[in-house]
């Protein structure tokens, strides 16, 4: 990997948000470079030592016979190339590291935020002796890494709010879609009855790997 596809592989990690499986593959490129500077070092090693400093002239001057030129000056070339690479191998561990650890802190505060908000909620909920709000859809499927799986949506979540879309003007799961075709890459407030408690979600759709914006399956119940 040449110094400039390192930077561009680091400008597609910041731009997309740094994950634990491109540290990991960021981990194991750092392993095969280390790999192939010891195995040219062991070339050199195989030619009387030469190391990466020692004299390729005898002295008189001449080419020495002693040793193939050839695969010494190509085994230095490629440990200068190889250590070159390995340095921004390992700038980008350590940012990517950061990023993740500054993100963790930011999610950690934002679902503290909204432990907070619900409790509060479901507290004046109580004290108005208010009822559960009714349902229109529920969810049935969710894909792994998908935007409604990093929301933290769950099958069997009860929506009760999407976005715009409440109980009330409910008609169809195309007011669902109109509102997610509508709503790319910004946030969207969901409320879901989860084992009879309400709480309160953001969900940002997405196009990620998967089909659609959300990865998860939303079905209407019967009202």
């Amino acid at each position: 990997m040449s110094e400039e596809q390192t930077r561009q592989s680091e400008g597609s990690s910041q731009a997309r948000g740094v994950t634990v499986s491109d540290i990991q593959e960021l981990i194991r490129r750092k392993e095969e470079i280390e790999a192939q500077i010891k195995a040219n070092y062991e070339v050199l090693e195989s030619q009387k030592g030469v190391g990466m400093s020692e004299p390729l002239v005898d002295c008189e001057g001449y080419p020495r016979s002693d040793v193939d030129l050839y695969q010494v000056r190509t085994a230095r070339h490629n440990i200068v190339c190889l250590q070159n690479d390995h340095k921004a191998v390992m700038k980008q561990v350590e940012e990517a590291l950061h990023q993740l650890h500054a993100r963790d802190k930011e999610k950690q505060a934002r679902d503290m935020a909204e432990a907070h908000k619900e409790a509060m909620s479901r507290n004046l909920d109580q004290s108005e002796g208010l009822s559960p709000p009714q349902a229109f859809a529920k969810v049935n499927s969710i894909s792994p890494g998908s935007p409604a799986s990093i929301a933290g949506l769950q099958v069997d979540d009860e929506i009760v709010e999407f976005g715009s879309v409440n109980t009330q003007n409910f008609q169809s799961l195309h007011n669902i879609g109109n509102v997610v075709q509508h709503s790319e890459g910004k946030p969207l407030n969901v409320t879901v009855i989860r084992r009879g408690e309400k709480h309160q979600l953001r969900l940002v759709p997405t196009r990620w790997a998967g089909k659609g914006l959300l990865g998860c399956n939303i079905i209407p119940l019967q009202r």
